[in-house]
């Protein structure tokens, strides 16, 4: 494990020196980031990455009532407890038998990154270039009523990578299936291609849910009445399937596995049924955005809930090349 690494305005310190895939993860001491750990650990050794676990402190003085300060904290003593704590964290985790047979966790290179500011920024920051951040559905600071996090939400809405979303309540269901959300979206195309490489990484199936919803339409005595719920379904199975091609063939023209595949089409809401399909899963997919968003949201309605209440693990994906501004607390 080398030593702390502190991440810059852009991107961050905690990039250089970076060479090939690596993953970061955030943690503060709470379950839901120990949790976070060990699916990044396993995340990065499946992906032979390295990782960076990331851990921010807030520094700030106490003040006297003429506005003098009466406390002053030693931020070179505050960053080398958080560093060790991180550290120690990081060898209870490996030292856990459940992580004992992951190929390649071994082999993991581990860096400790320690920063002053915001949770969220500082996560924003370290996981510049990153190929995937993981962050624990709850923090020290969440709301035990409130299933997402703050810092969960603004990194699974402003991160220029992946961002999977762990909740530890749920347990592991290492038999079931990459479920992914599909509406036609570029979103959702990204995360097809995402669900694909997770499945196969995983060796797993994929079911692709796309979602549908029969709605009374107003037409006037000159146009063809609305199309049956047939039709619709039907449309929306033949839109889905040939997406699914393209995807399978971008596949196997780069040399990659191609999983198992099954495609449901569901009348209902998008998120309910996301969430419910959700139960048995091995991970839940979802774009950040689908074709219902407005287009000033940098996560979606449909993300956002799955995020919040899907009863596994989900990862948002973000349409490749989509612009993604930080956020500053």
């Amino acid at each position: 494990m080398s030593g702390p690494e502190q991440p810059g305005a852009a991107g961050g310190r905690a990039a250089e020196g970076r060479r090939g895939p690596w993953v970061t993860v955030g943690v503060d001491g709470s379950p839901e980031s120990r949790a976070a750990l060990a699916h990044a650990l396993v995340a990065a050794a499946g992906r032979r990455a390295g990782l960076d676990v990331v851990s921010a402190f807030v520094v700030g003085g106490f003040y006297a009532g003429a506005g003098a300060p009466l406390v002053v904290p030693d931020v070179a003593a505050i960053r080398e407890d958080v560093d060790a704590r991180a550290r120690s964290l990081v060898q209870e985790v490996l030292s856990d038998p459940a992580l004992a047979g992951v190929p390649g966790i071994r082999d993991v290179e581990v860096r400790v990154v320690v920063a002053p500011g915001p949770a969220a920024q500082v996560l924003l920051d370290a996981s510049a270039g990153a190929d995937l951040l993981v962050v624990g559905s709850r923090g020290r600071g969440g709301v035990r009523s409130v299933l997402l996090g703050s810092v969960g939400l603004h990194c699974a809405t402003h991160a220029g990578c992946p961002v999977l979303v762990v909740h530890p309540e749920a347990g592991e269901r290492p038999d079931g299936p990459v479920v992914v959300g599909f509406d036609g979206s570029d979103g959702a195309r990204a995360a097809l291609s995402a669900a694909l490489e997770e499945a196969t990484r995983a060796g797993t199936d994929v079911e692709v849910v796309a979602v549908y919803s029969v709605v009374d339409y107003w037409t006037d005595l000159e146009r063809d009445a609305a199309p049956s719920e047939e039709a619709i379904r039907a449309d929306l199975e033949e839109r889905t399937r040939a997406a699914v091609a393209v995807a399978v063939a971008d596949r196997e023209a780069a040399g990659a596995a191609v999983p198992r595949i099954d495609v449901s089409v569901v009348d209902g809401a998008s998120r309910e049924v996301l969430v419910e399909r959700s139960r048995t899963a091995r991970l839940l997919v979802v774009g950040s955005r689908g074709r219902g968003t407005v287009r000033g949201l940098l996560l979606g309605s449909v993300a956002l809930h799955c995020a919040m209440h899907a009863h596994g693990d989900v990862l948002v994906v973000h349409p490749v090349g989509e612009g993604r501004p930080t956020v500053r607390a």
